[in-house]
Protein backbone atom coordinates (compact mmCIF):
# COMPACT_ATOMS: atom_id res chain seq x y z
CA UNK A 1 0.00 0.00 0.00
CA UNK A 2 3.05 2.27 0.11
CA UNK A 3 2.42 3.10 3.77
CA UNK A 4 4.54 2.66 6.87
CA UNK A 5 3.59 -0.68 8.49
CA UNK A 6 1.79 -0.24 11.80
CA UNK A 7 4.18 -2.60 13.59
CA UNK A 8 7.91 -2.61 12.93
CA UNK A 9 9.69 -5.44 11.12
CA UNK A 10 12.57 -7.41 12.62
CA UNK A 11 16.09 -7.04 11.19
CA UNK A 12 16.13 -10.31 9.26
CA UNK A 13 12.88 -9.43 7.46
CA UNK A 14 14.22 -5.98 6.51
CA UNK A 15 17.48 -7.50 5.23
CA UNK A 16 15.60 -10.11 3.18
CA UNK A 17 13.49 -7.32 1.67
CA UNK A 18 16.57 -5.24 0.78
CA UNK A 19 18.31 -8.25 -0.80
CA UNK A 20 15.19 -8.86 -2.91
CA UNK A 21 15.36 -5.26 -4.11
CA UNK A 22 19.10 -5.49 -4.80
CA UNK A 23 18.84 -8.54 -7.08
CA UNK A 24 16.50 -6.52 -9.31
CA UNK A 25 19.42 -4.19 -10.20
CA UNK A 26 21.42 -5.14 -13.33
CA UNK A 27 24.82 -4.98 -11.60
CA UNK A 28 23.70 -7.95 -9.47
CA UNK A 29 22.42 -10.10 -12.39
CA UNK A 30 24.29 -13.37 -12.96
CA UNK A 31 26.12 -13.10 -16.27
CA UNK A 32 25.60 -9.34 -16.58
CA UNK A 33 27.80 -7.74 -19.24
CA UNK A 34 28.23 -4.01 -18.66
CA UNK A 35 29.92 -1.81 -21.25
CA UNK A 36 28.78 1.61 -20.09
CA UNK A 37 30.50 4.22 -17.91
CA UNK A 38 28.19 3.59 -14.95
CA UNK A 39 27.67 -0.10 -14.34
CA UNK A 40 27.41 -0.27 -10.56
CA UNK A 41 30.90 -1.72 -10.17
CA UNK A 42 32.29 -1.54 -6.62
CA UNK A 43 35.93 -2.33 -5.82
CA UNK A 44 35.43 -3.02 -2.11
CA UNK A 45 33.22 -5.85 -0.87
CA UNK A 46 32.85 -3.96 2.42
CA UNK A 47 31.40 -0.94 0.58
CA UNK A 48 29.05 -3.24 -1.39
CA UNK A 49 27.76 -4.83 1.82
CA UNK A 50 27.39 -1.44 3.50
CA UNK A 51 24.98 -0.43 0.74
CA UNK A 52 23.25 -3.83 0.47
CA UNK A 53 24.58 -3.94 -3.13
CA UNK A 54 22.16 -1.12 -4.08
CA UNK A 55 24.82 0.74 -6.04
CA UNK A 56 23.02 2.61 -8.82
CA UNK A 57 21.60 5.40 -6.67
CA UNK A 58 18.24 7.01 -7.44
CA UNK A 59 16.79 8.97 -10.34
CA UNK A 60 18.05 9.59 -13.85
CA UNK A 61 20.20 12.40 -15.22
CA UNK A 62 17.14 14.61 -15.76
CA UNK A 63 14.95 13.79 -12.74
CA UNK A 64 15.79 12.54 -9.26
CA UNK A 65 12.38 10.83 -9.01
CA UNK A 66 12.55 9.01 -12.39
CA UNK A 67 12.84 5.23 -12.73
CA UNK A 68 16.15 3.72 -13.94
CA UNK A 69 15.58 0.76 -16.31
CA UNK A 70 18.78 -1.01 -15.24
CA UNK A 71 18.11 -0.36 -11.53
CA UNK A 72 14.57 -1.56 -10.92
CA UNK A 73 15.30 -2.42 -7.29
CA UNK A 74 16.88 0.96 -6.47
CA UNK A 75 14.01 2.72 -8.28
CA UNK A 76 11.44 0.75 -6.29
CA UNK A 77 13.34 1.60 -3.09
CA UNK A 78 13.12 5.30 -4.00
CA UNK A 79 9.38 5.18 -4.78
CA UNK A 80 8.61 3.23 -1.61
CA UNK A 81 10.68 5.54 0.60
CA UNK A 82 8.93 8.65 -0.72
CA UNK A 83 5.55 6.98 -0.23
CA UNK A 84 6.32 5.81 3.33
CA UNK A 85 7.74 9.23 4.29
CA UNK A 86 4.61 10.93 2.92
CA UNK A 87 2.52 8.64 5.14
CA UNK A 88 4.61 9.62 8.20
CA UNK A 89 4.28 13.36 7.45
CA UNK A 90 0.50 12.91 7.38
CA UNK A 91 0.64 10.90 10.61
CA UNK A 92 2.70 13.70 12.22
CA UNK A 93 0.00 16.29 11.50
CA UNK A 94 0.15 17.69 7.93
CA UNK A 95 -2.76 15.62 6.63
CA UNK A 96 -3.37 17.44 3.35
CA UNK A 97 0.23 17.16 2.03
CA UNK A 98 0.07 15.72 -1.49
CA UNK A 99 3.66 14.98 -2.47
CA UNK A 100 7.21 14.71 -1.11
CA UNK A 101 10.59 13.29 -2.00
CA UNK A 102 13.78 12.49 -0.16
CA UNK A 103 16.76 14.45 -1.46
CA UNK A 104 20.38 13.51 -0.59
CA UNK A 105 21.27 16.96 0.74
CA UNK A 106 20.82 18.47 4.18
CA UNK A 107 18.24 21.19 4.88
CA UNK A 108 20.23 24.23 3.68
CA UNK A 109 20.99 22.93 0.19
CA UNK A 110 17.46 21.55 -0.11
CA UNK A 111 16.10 25.06 0.55
CA UNK A 112 18.48 26.35 -2.14
CA UNK A 113 16.98 23.84 -4.59
CA UNK A 114 13.49 25.20 -3.82
CA UNK A 115 14.63 28.79 -4.42
CA UNK A 116 16.31 27.87 -7.72
CA UNK A 117 13.09 26.22 -8.89
CA UNK A 118 11.12 29.39 -8.10
CA UNK A 119 13.64 31.47 -10.12
CA UNK A 120 12.11 30.15 -13.37
CA UNK A 121 8.62 31.11 -12.24
CA UNK A 122 9.61 34.62 -11.10
CA UNK A 123 12.44 35.83 -13.37
CA UNK A 124 12.26 39.45 -12.13
CA UNK A 125 12.53 38.54 -8.47
CA UNK A 126 15.79 39.21 -6.58
CA UNK A 127 14.72 39.42 -2.91
CA UNK A 128 13.69 36.84 -0.30
CA UNK A 129 11.78 38.06 2.76
CA UNK A 130 13.27 36.31 5.78
CA UNK A 131 12.16 36.74 9.41
CA UNK A 132 15.51 36.58 11.22
CA UNK A 133 16.76 33.33 12.70
CA UNK A 134 20.43 33.12 13.67
CA UNK A 135 21.37 29.91 11.92
CA UNK A 136 23.94 30.23 9.16
CA UNK A 137 22.72 27.54 6.76
CA UNK A 138 19.26 29.16 6.45
CA UNK A 139 20.86 32.47 5.51
CA UNK A 140 23.44 30.94 3.18
CA UNK A 141 20.80 28.88 1.37
CA UNK A 142 19.42 32.14 -0.06
CA UNK A 143 22.85 33.60 -0.88
CA UNK A 144 23.94 30.38 -2.63
CA UNK A 145 20.81 30.49 -4.80
CA UNK A 146 21.81 34.02 -5.89
CA UNK A 147 19.17 36.04 -4.05
CA UNK A 148 19.33 38.94 -1.63
CA UNK A 149 17.91 38.16 1.82
CA UNK A 150 15.76 40.92 3.30
CA UNK A 151 16.12 40.41 7.04
CA UNK A 152 13.01 41.17 9.10
CA UNK A 153 13.93 41.71 12.75
CA UNK A 154 11.78 39.90 15.32
CA UNK A 155 9.66 41.67 17.93
CA UNK A 156 10.02 41.00 21.65
CA UNK A 157 6.77 39.90 23.32
CA UNK A 158 7.49 39.10 26.96
CA UNK A 159 10.51 36.79 26.72
CA UNK A 160 9.60 35.55 23.24
CA UNK A 161 10.94 36.74 19.89
CA UNK A 162 8.08 36.65 17.39
CA UNK A 163 7.45 37.47 13.73
CA UNK A 164 6.93 41.14 12.91
CA UNK A 165 4.00 40.70 10.54
CA UNK A 166 3.55 44.44 9.95
CA UNK A 167 7.23 44.80 8.95
CA UNK A 168 6.90 41.88 6.50
CA UNK A 169 3.90 43.44 4.77
CA UNK A 170 5.48 46.89 4.74
CA UNK A 171 8.64 45.50 3.10
CA UNK A 172 6.55 43.74 0.42
CA UNK A 173 4.86 47.05 -0.41
CA UNK A 174 8.21 48.87 -0.51
CA UNK A 175 10.00 46.35 -2.73
CA UNK A 176 7.03 45.37 -4.89
CA UNK A 177 5.55 41.86 -4.87
CA UNK A 178 6.90 41.02 -8.35
CA UNK A 179 10.49 41.64 -7.12
CA UNK A 180 10.16 39.17 -4.24
CA UNK A 181 10.96 35.51 -4.92
CA UNK A 182 9.27 34.23 -1.76
CA UNK A 183 8.83 34.53 1.97
CA UNK A 184 11.21 32.14 3.77
CA UNK A 185 9.78 31.32 7.20
CA UNK A 186 10.84 28.98 10.02
CA UNK A 187 9.07 26.63 12.43
CA UNK A 188 11.65 24.80 14.57
CA UNK A 189 14.13 27.15 16.26
CA UNK A 190 16.09 27.86 19.44
CA UNK A 191 14.24 29.62 22.26
CA UNK A 192 13.58 32.44 23.00
CA UNK A 193 12.76 32.70 19.29
CA UNK A 194 9.53 30.85 18.59
CA UNK A 195 8.04 29.48 15.35
CA UNK A 196 6.99 32.13 12.85
CA UNK A 197 3.35 33.18 12.62
CA UNK A 198 2.78 30.84 9.68
CA UNK A 199 -0.95 31.45 9.32
CA UNK A 200 -0.55 35.24 9.04
CA UNK A 201 2.44 34.88 6.70
CA UNK A 202 0.55 32.37 4.53
CA UNK A 203 -2.39 34.79 4.22
CA UNK A 204 -0.05 37.64 3.22
CA UNK A 205 1.60 35.39 0.61
CA UNK A 206 -1.81 34.44 -0.81
CA UNK A 207 -2.96 38.07 -0.91
CA UNK A 208 0.16 39.32 -2.71
CA UNK A 209 0.62 36.15 -4.83
CA UNK A 210 4.10 35.50 -3.40
CA UNK A 211 5.44 31.94 -2.91
CA UNK A 212 6.08 30.74 0.63
CA UNK A 213 8.86 28.28 1.56
CA UNK A 214 8.99 26.95 5.14
CA UNK A 215 12.16 25.76 6.87
CA UNK A 216 10.76 22.95 9.03
CA UNK A 217 14.23 21.57 9.88
CA UNK A 218 13.32 19.54 12.99
CA UNK A 219 9.59 20.26 13.06
CA UNK A 220 8.23 16.83 12.06
CA UNK A 221 8.76 15.67 15.66
CA UNK A 222 6.55 18.50 16.96
CA UNK A 223 2.78 18.32 16.58
CA UNK A 224 2.66 22.11 17.11
CA UNK A 225 5.05 22.85 14.22
CA UNK A 226 3.18 20.46 11.94
CA UNK A 227 -0.15 22.01 12.95
CA UNK A 228 1.17 25.45 12.01
CA UNK A 229 2.06 24.18 8.52
CA UNK A 230 -1.32 22.50 8.11
CA UNK A 231 -3.16 25.66 9.20
CA UNK A 232 -0.99 27.90 7.03
CA UNK A 233 -1.84 25.80 3.97
CA UNK A 234 -5.54 25.82 4.91
CA UNK A 235 -5.93 29.59 5.29
CA UNK A 236 -3.27 30.86 2.91
CA UNK A 237 -0.27 29.78 0.84
CA UNK A 238 2.61 27.41 1.57
CA UNK A 239 4.41 26.13 -1.53
CA UNK A 240 6.94 23.78 0.07
CA UNK A 241 8.28 22.83 3.49
CA UNK A 242 11.69 21.26 4.06
CA UNK A 243 12.75 19.00 6.93
CA UNK A 244 15.94 17.19 7.90
CA UNK A 245 16.15 13.38 7.98
CA UNK A 246 18.74 13.15 10.76
CA UNK A 247 16.93 15.48 13.18
CA UNK A 248 13.48 13.91 12.75
CA UNK A 249 14.24 10.24 12.07
CA UNK A 250 17.56 9.60 13.85
CA UNK A 251 19.58 8.62 10.77
CA UNK A 252 23.03 9.89 9.64
CA UNK A 253 23.30 13.47 8.36
CA UNK A 254 22.95 13.91 4.61
CA UNK A 255 19.28 13.90 3.64
CA UNK A 256 16.12 15.99 3.74
CA UNK A 257 12.49 15.80 2.70
CA UNK A 258 10.94 18.41 0.42
CA UNK A 259 7.15 18.31 0.71
CA UNK A 260 4.20 20.40 -0.38
CA UNK A 261 0.53 20.71 -1.22
CA UNK A 262 0.83 21.19 -4.99
CA UNK A 263 2.00 17.93 -6.55
CA UNK A 264 3.22 19.51 -9.79
CA UNK A 265 5.40 22.08 -7.99
CA UNK A 266 7.12 19.39 -5.89
CA UNK A 267 7.74 17.45 -9.13
CA UNK A 268 9.29 20.60 -10.62
CA UNK A 269 11.71 20.80 -7.68
CA UNK A 270 12.70 17.14 -8.11
CA UNK A 271 13.37 17.74 -11.82
CA UNK A 272 15.58 20.73 -10.97
CA UNK A 273 18.07 18.41 -9.20
CA UNK A 274 20.82 17.74 -11.78
CA UNK A 275 21.85 14.12 -12.32
CA UNK A 276 21.35 10.98 -10.30
CA UNK A 277 21.68 10.95 -6.52
CA UNK A 278 22.92 8.79 -3.66
CA UNK A 279 20.38 6.27 -2.39
CA UNK A 280 21.95 6.21 1.10
CA UNK A 281 19.60 8.74 2.77
CA UNK A 282 16.54 6.99 1.25
CA UNK A 283 17.87 3.58 2.35
CA UNK A 284 18.59 4.82 5.90
CA UNK A 285 15.17 6.34 6.46
CA UNK A 286 13.31 3.38 4.91
CA UNK A 287 15.18 0.88 7.12
CA UNK A 288 14.48 3.07 10.17
CA UNK A 289 10.76 3.45 9.50
CA UNK A 290 10.33 -0.25 8.68
CA UNK A 291 12.03 -1.17 11.96
CA UNK A 292 10.00 1.32 14.01
CA UNK A 293 6.65 0.99 12.28
CA UNK A 294 4.04 3.73 12.55
CA UNK A 295 3.31 2.76 16.16
CA UNK A 296 7.00 2.94 17.10
CA UNK A 297 7.40 6.39 15.57
CA UNK A 298 4.23 7.64 17.31
CA UNK A 299 5.64 6.34 20.60
CA UNK A 300 8.87 8.29 20.05
CA UNK A 301 6.85 11.46 19.40
CA UNK A 302 4.87 10.88 22.61
CA UNK A 303 8.03 10.29 24.67
CA UNK A 304 9.66 13.44 23.26
CA UNK A 305 6.68 15.54 24.34
CA UNK A 306 6.75 14.02 27.84
CA UNK A 307 10.50 14.69 28.12
CA UNK A 308 9.94 18.32 27.08
CA UNK A 309 7.60 18.80 30.05
CA UNK A 310 10.06 17.05 32.37
CA UNK A 311 13.05 19.09 31.13
CA UNK A 312 11.01 22.29 31.47
CA UNK A 313 9.96 21.63 35.08
CA UNK A 314 13.42 20.46 36.22
CA UNK A 315 15.28 23.28 34.45
CA UNK A 316 12.93 25.78 36.13
CA UNK A 317 13.79 24.32 39.56
CA UNK A 318 17.50 24.56 38.83
CA UNK A 319 17.14 28.14 37.58
CA UNK A 320 15.39 29.13 40.82
CA UNK A 321 18.20 27.61 42.91
CA UNK A 322 20.78 29.71 41.06
CA UNK A 323 18.70 32.90 41.16
CA UNK A 324 18.04 32.68 37.42
CA UNK A 325 14.79 31.96 35.61
CA UNK A 326 13.43 29.74 32.88
CA UNK A 327 12.43 32.14 30.11
CA UNK A 328 8.71 32.07 29.35
CA UNK A 329 8.48 30.78 25.75
CA UNK A 330 5.18 28.85 25.54
CA UNK A 331 5.09 29.00 21.72
CA UNK A 332 8.34 27.01 21.36
CA UNK A 333 7.53 23.27 21.65
CA UNK A 334 11.09 21.87 21.43
CA UNK A 335 13.67 24.34 22.81
CA UNK A 336 13.97 26.00 26.24
CA UNK A 337 16.13 28.86 27.51
CA UNK A 338 17.41 29.71 31.00
CA UNK A 339 18.72 33.18 31.81
CA UNK A 340 22.37 33.69 32.78
CA UNK A 341 21.90 37.23 34.04
CA UNK A 342 23.97 36.89 37.22
CA UNK A 343 26.97 35.46 35.37
CA UNK A 344 26.73 38.06 32.61
CA UNK A 345 26.44 41.06 34.94
CA UNK A 346 29.49 40.09 36.99
CA UNK A 347 31.91 38.80 34.36
CA UNK A 348 31.78 39.16 30.57
CA UNK A 349 33.79 35.97 29.99
CA UNK A 350 31.86 33.83 32.49
CA UNK A 351 29.00 33.12 30.07
CA UNK A 352 31.15 31.75 27.25
CA UNK A 353 33.30 29.94 29.82
CA UNK A 354 30.18 28.10 31.02
CA UNK A 355 29.67 26.77 27.48
CA UNK A 356 33.26 25.46 27.45
CA UNK A 357 32.80 23.85 30.86
CA UNK A 358 29.70 22.00 29.71
CA UNK A 359 31.36 20.82 26.51
CA UNK A 360 34.43 19.46 28.33
CA UNK A 361 32.02 17.58 30.64
CA UNK A 362 30.50 15.86 27.59
CA UNK A 363 27.30 17.90 27.46
CA UNK A 364 26.60 18.35 23.76
CA UNK A 365 23.86 20.42 22.14
CA UNK A 366 23.47 23.00 24.92
CA UNK A 367 24.05 26.50 23.54
CA UNK A 368 25.33 29.33 25.70
CA UNK A 369 24.39 32.69 24.17
CA UNK A 370 26.18 35.84 25.44
CA UNK A 371 24.90 39.36 24.89
CA UNK A 372 26.23 41.58 22.14
CA UNK A 373 28.21 39.16 19.97
CA UNK A 374 28.63 40.29 16.36
CA UNK A 375 28.98 37.95 13.37
CA UNK A 376 29.37 38.70 9.67
CA UNK A 377 27.91 36.13 7.27
CA UNK A 378 28.38 36.74 3.54
CA UNK A 379 28.97 40.47 4.10
CA UNK A 380 25.83 40.86 6.26
CA UNK A 381 26.55 41.81 9.88
CA UNK A 382 24.29 40.36 12.57
CA UNK A 383 24.32 42.15 15.92
CA UNK A 384 23.59 39.94 18.91
CA UNK A 385 24.27 36.89 16.74
CA UNK A 386 22.82 33.58 18.03
CA UNK A 387 20.16 35.44 20.03
CA UNK A 388 17.98 36.21 16.94
CA UNK A 389 17.84 39.89 17.92
CA UNK A 390 20.11 42.94 17.95
CA UNK A 391 19.80 43.45 21.68
CA UNK A 392 18.15 40.62 23.64
CA UNK A 393 17.75 41.63 27.34
CA UNK A 394 19.94 38.88 28.84
CA UNK A 395 22.45 36.12 28.18
CA UNK A 396 20.97 32.63 28.31
CA UNK A 397 21.50 28.91 27.89
CA UNK A 398 19.53 26.69 25.47
CA UNK A 399 18.52 23.05 25.89
CA UNK A 400 16.18 21.08 23.64
CA UNK A 401 13.95 18.06 24.02
CA UNK A 402 14.42 16.40 20.63
CA UNK A 403 13.24 12.99 19.43
CA UNK A 404 15.09 10.10 21.08
CA UNK A 405 16.00 12.01 24.25
CA UNK A 406 15.80 9.93 27.44
CA UNK A 407 15.12 10.83 31.09
CA UNK A 408 18.72 9.81 31.84
CA UNK A 409 19.98 12.46 29.37
CA UNK A 410 17.96 15.17 31.13
CA UNK A 411 19.05 14.09 34.63
CA UNK A 412 22.76 13.94 33.74
CA UNK A 413 22.57 17.30 31.93
CA UNK A 414 20.94 19.01 34.93
CA UNK A 415 23.46 17.50 37.36
CA UNK A 416 26.43 18.67 35.28
CA UNK A 417 24.88 22.09 34.64
CA UNK A 418 24.37 22.55 38.38
CA UNK A 419 28.05 21.78 39.04
CA UNK A 420 29.21 24.11 36.27
CA UNK A 421 27.01 26.98 37.51
CA UNK A 422 28.36 26.56 41.03
CA UNK A 423 31.95 26.54 39.73
CA UNK A 424 31.27 29.63 37.61
CA UNK A 425 29.81 31.51 40.57
CA UNK A 426 32.90 30.66 42.65
CA UNK A 427 35.14 32.00 39.89
CA UNK A 428 33.10 35.19 39.67
CA UNK A 429 33.22 35.67 43.47
CA UNK A 430 36.98 35.05 43.53
CA UNK A 431 37.54 37.60 40.76
CA UNK A 432 35.34 40.16 42.56
CA UNK A 433 37.33 39.68 45.77
CA UNK A 434 40.64 40.14 43.93
CA UNK A 435 39.34 43.31 42.25
CA UNK A 436 38.13 44.69 45.60
CA UNK A 437 41.54 44.06 47.18
CA UNK A 438 43.30 45.70 44.23
CA UNK A 439 40.99 48.71 44.39
CA UNK A 440 41.48 48.93 48.15
CA UNK A 441 45.29 48.83 47.80
CA UNK A 442 45.20 51.48 45.10
CA UNK A 443 43.16 53.74 47.36
CA UNK A 444 45.62 53.30 50.28
CA UNK A 445 48.59 54.11 48.04
CA UNK A 446 46.88 57.30 46.88
CA UNK A 447 46.28 58.39 50.49
CA UNK A 448 49.96 57.75 51.38
CA UNK A 449 51.08 59.77 48.36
Amino acid sequence: KGKCPEDGWDESTIELFLHELAIMDSNNFLGNCGVGEREGRVASALVARRHYRLIHGIGRSGDISAVQPKAAGSSLLNKLTNSVVLDIIKLAGVRTVTNCFVVPMATGMSLTLCFLTLRHKRPKAKYIIWPRIDQKSCFKSMITAGFEPVVIENVLEGDELRTDIEAVEAKIKTLGAENILCVHSTTSCFAPRVPDRLEELAVICANYDIPHIVNNAYGVQSSKCMHLIQQGARVGRIDAFVQSLDKNFMVPVGGAIIAGFNESFIQEISKMYPGRASASPSLDVLITLLSLGASGYKQLLKERKEMFLYLSSELKKLADIHNERLLDTPHNPISLAMSLKNLDENNDAAVTQLGSMLFTRQVSGARVVPCGSVQTVNNYTFKGFMSHANDYPCAYLNAASAIGIKKQDVDIFLKRLDKCLKASRKEVQKEKSVNEVCNSNTGTEQLED
